[in-house]
């Protein structure tokens, strides 16, 4: 029964998401009352534009990817511990016995949730579910215990979900998606970080006055501050700094700019789809539920990469990145895979400092040099999962694997130390809670003070 329910599983999930999430989204408007005809072109238009997201992003990974591999080969970095990045990750968690039953506890938990009004997120991005089975993978596996997994799980389902709902009124308004929020593990656990991180560096003389959003470095620089200019020119500088010839570093420095083209078009497209279906969704809730306020859509964290200070933030960080791996004691992972996905990690940071890539950037350093310890010391749950679930190494390869990113996720990696009973850990529960609670009453009142017209 289990491995009939993990096949069925594993064949949905196959279908990936830009086949999943029109399905999804075209049964949540047929229960919410939309004509299956509205229904029909929304949900499709979502889906192409989810393509077109994917299709400039993979430009992205598969241009940056490549070069942040030789930046990493020219520092002559030999670290034991191999980064494969999130797609494997996310494959070897989808293939571990507790990831069948995520999904419809997260479901489960979601409908909960909008039943008793704890969220306004319908949660309708499945794939990136596998982001709360791999806590619970994490957990299970350092714990033995099947239950804590699931529990670990939920734990993080809903904490996420809490997350997206703080975020969205910003998300909203600075990346101008209306009606939308953002409950991606990878990037949502950030974003309280980016504002304390933001909050700091505002009581910092000569920091707290540089300001580097697109609108003032394009009126700074005139045609070079346009986001497609700063892509050319970042593509350009990382083409030098990974040794290209002169056709590499040109071929780098276009793709780039065209990245922080088109790749906003793409959202554009997608936002054509979902808006009528807000909309209708909206009306029938003001109908039914007067007293309730509109419910967010919560999508892939993609539809916000194409910000032009979330890829400007992610270019600026990858060298870095390489450089952090080299000099931060006790780091044992060679950072590869992850190294063309920063614009996930840091995308809520960037919200949070409100396009700030100057902020972003100095915000991103420690969270990366956590990153990468969380990495290493996790290697060997990582490793034993993987072997658990027969995954194939790459040939002649008998060291460990971990995820600069996913796998050094602090979240999980606390999740992990309070389930397996670290004192420390669990210490830091309400002290995180207190600095959790007061950085929503500051984010509030910010936000009050932006809708009265008072300057925040």
């Amino acid at each position: 029964m289990g491995q009939q329910l993990l096949s069925i599983v594993q064949y949905i999930l196959g279908l990936g998401p830009t086949v999943m999430l029109p399905i999804v989204i075209f049964i949540l408007a047929l229960i919410f009352s939309v004509k299956p005809s509205r229904a029909l072109r929304s949900s499709v238009t979502i889906g192409m534009g989810f393509v077109g997201i994917y299709l400039v992003f993979d430009v992205l990974v598969n241009n940056l990817g490549p070069a942040a591999q030789a930046m990493v080969k020219n520092t002559g970095i030999n670290l034991p511990v191999m980064d494969l990045g999130w797609p494997p990750l996310s494959a070897i968690t989808w293939a571990s016995p507790i990831a069948p039953f995520v999904i419809p506890l997260t479901i489960i938990i979601n409908i909960v949730m909008l039943a008793l009004n704890l969220t306004k997120t319908v949660d309708v991005d499945l794939w990136n579910y596998w982001h709360f089975a791999f806590a619970g993978a994490l957990v299970y596996s350092g714990t033995k215990s099947f239950g804590l997994g699931l529990l670990a799980a939920g734990i993080a389902a809903v904490i996420v979900i809490k997350l997206a709902d703080w975020c969205a009124p910003m998300v909203q308004k600075y990346f101008n998606l209306p009606g939308i929020s953002l409950p991606t593990l990878s990037s949502a656990v950030f974003f309280p970080v980016g504002i304390l991180g933001d909050k700091i560096i505002e009581k910092i003389p000569v920091l707290n006055k540089l300001n580097a959003d697109p609108e003032t470095i394009q009126k700074r620089f005139g045609v070079f501050g346009e986001p497609m200019m700063v892509g050319l020119i970042l593509g350009l500088l990382l083409g030098i700094g990974a040794g290209y010839d002169l056709k590499g570093v040109l071929n780098l420095g276009i793709n780039l700019g065209a990245v922080m083209l088109i790749l906003p078009r793409m959202v554009r497209i997608l936002m054509e789809g979902l808006i009528p279906l807000s909309d209708a969704i909206r009306a029938l809730l003001k109908k039914r539920y007067p007293n309730r306020s509109d419910l967010y859509i919560g999508l892939d964290i993609a539809v916000a990469i194409g910000n032009p200070s979330v890829i400007a933030t992610a270019l600026l960080l990858t060298p870095i990145a390489v450089i952090l791996s080299v000099i931060v004691p006790g780091n044992r992972v060679m950072p590869l895979g992850d190294l063309a996905n920063l614009a996930v990690m840091i995308s809520m940071v960037v919200l949070a400092t409100r396009g700030n890539v100057l902020r972003s950037v100095i915000i991103g350093i420690p969270i990366m040099i956590g990153d990468l310890l969380v990495a290493t010391t996790v290697a060997p749950l990582v490793t034993d999962i993987a072997k658990s679930i027969n995954f194939k190494f790459p040939e002649g390869y008998t060291g460990l694997i971990s995820s600069f990113l996913d796998g050094g996720n602090p979240f999980r990696f606390w999740l992990l130390k309070i389930f397996q009973g670290n004192i420390a850990a669990i210490i830091l529960i309400p002290v995180v809670l207190a600095i959790v609670y007061w950085l929503i009453k500051y984010t509030n009142s910010q936000t009050h003070q932006d809708s009265s017209g008072i300057k925040a």
